[in-house]
């Protein structure tokens, strides 16, 4: 996984509406990557209501969130009107994987991203990153509103 230090991997990833979101357009920003393995999923779906439940208090914090996982623009469309999710999900879809792959957190055995969260900080650098031991573990909201309040 990516160490908190490195320069932020680069990447075009399309968002549920087909619109292109770049790492340069992060720049200025606090950024929290969320890479989870699939839409859908029981665990995945627990996972992003967590944080659309406290959206509006990282926001005021000045954080702006990205789910990532390897489903297309279109499986995200339909997930994030399911769930009501207000923060855009990125499609790394094709080629399957890669900017997942490029932060360290794709797992070659069963074709999908792990669950982890990296923040990435104005100036396109790695500020803490975070992977769950487990599928079944939701990386809670605490551990980014902690990550936020060391930096």
């Amino acid at each position: 996984m990516i160490a908190p230090g490195s320069e932020a991997p680069d990447f075009a990833l399309s968002d549920q509406d087909g619109q292109q979101v770049s790492l340069a357009d992060l720049r200025g920003k606090t950024t929290v990557l969320v890479f989870y393995p699939l839409d859908f999923s029981p665990v995945c779906t627990d996972q992003l209501n967590v944080y659309q439940e406290v959206l509006p208090e990282l926001e005021a914090q000045g954080a702006f969130l990205y789910g990532v996982s390897v489903d297309s623009a279109f499986a995200h469309k339909a997930f994030q009107e399911h769930l009501g999710i207000g923060f855009p999900l990125l499609a790394d879809f094709h080629p399957k994987g890669q900017v997942t792959t490029r932060y360290g957190v794709y797992n070659d055995e069963r074709g999908h991203g792990q669950r982890a969260l990296v923040m990435i900080g104005p100036e396109l650098d790695v500020k803490w990153s975070h992977r769950s031991p487990s599928p079944l573990e939701i990386p809670g909201a605490n551990l980014i509103f902690d990550a936020l309040e060391a930096q």
